[in-house]
């Protein structure tokens, strides 16, 4: 249902177009609001992204998708520089309303094996690293030095149970969320003058294609069956609607937190 609230808005949706970021852009759009998505697909995949560019324009909202590396440096800045285009058209005072991280790439390999061919390199942690956390960062700043972060705008960032748990092959991911969460509690402080909210989710287990390349998934969502209260798996649908109503401009007070949209999965986890 369309929001006057979020008519005209535009949000900034990073890994667009799969799992939790094609569910926020969906939801968004029906709200109301613009999006432009920054995503990394091959041909195989582009399908998909047409049929949720098609969805968004479908609510009445309009879509500016980019195939891009969002990692690279200057991909992220001609990206920047079409969306600081089209938000200068819509009138001086815009600005992006809703940012959000969504970035799933990274290496799941261990730490030590006795083959080293079988370990994480330095290059595999860095890129992780960089990829899902860093660039948090990096597109952050951009964002301010161009002015497109205003005064009652909000940055999600997507972080996981994997920050403070230990699954098997994923040290690297683990990593990163933890960096994730530590950047967002940073941004949060330093971008409070300013009247931007910065704030991580921490989904339940979710059956999306980035949790489907975790070695030994199922045995994953076992355990999230067995420990969540409410008997089920976190839905993309679920982040969704959290994101979605986090982002109503009456929302001013929530900021430098991780907000857990698990059902209870992680307070029961043991």
């Amino acid at each position: 249902m369309s929001d006057q609230s979020f008519k005209g808005k535009w949000a900034l949706i990073l890994g667009a177009s799969s799992g939790m970021g094609a569910a926020v852009s969906r939801e968004l759009a029906k709200a109301g609001m613009n999006i432009f998505g920054v995503h990394l697909d091959m041909k195989t995949t582009l399908p998909l992204v047409k049929t949720l560019i098609e969805d968004i324009e479908g609510y009445g909202s309009q879509a500016m998708f980019f195939n891009v590396n969002a990692a690279d440096e200057t991909k992220r800045g001609r990206v920047l520089d079409k969306v600081q285009e089209t938000l200068a058209a819509a009138g001086a005072e815009s600005t992006v309303h809703v940012m959000m991280h969504s970035l799933a790439f990274g290496t799941l390999l261990p730490f030590v094996h006795e083959d080293p061919a079988q370990r994480i390199s330095k290059a595999q942690m860095d890129m992780t690293l960089d990829v899902m956390a860093h660039s948090l960062v990096y597109w952050t700043q951009d964002l301010m030095d161009r002015h497109l972060l205003g005064r009652g705008s909000r940055i999600f960032a997507m972080t996981s149970e994997g920050s403070h748990r230990v699954v098997t092959n994923y040290g690297a991911v683990s990593a990163a969320k933890a960096a994730l969460e530590s950047h967002t509690r940073v941004l949060a402080q330093e971008l409070g003058k300013q009247g931007i909210l910065v704030n991580c989710i921490q989904a339940g287990v979710t059956d999306t294609p980035a949790l489907r390349k975790i070695p030994g998934n199922e045995k994953i969502v076992e355990g999230a069956l067995r420990r969540n209260p409410v008997g089920r798996l976190t839905t993309t649908q679920d982040v969704a609607i959290t994101i979605r109503q986090l982002s109503h401009p009456d929302i001013r007070w929530v900021s430098g937190s991780i907000i857990f949209v698990d059902g209870g999965e992680d307070a029961c986890a043991g």
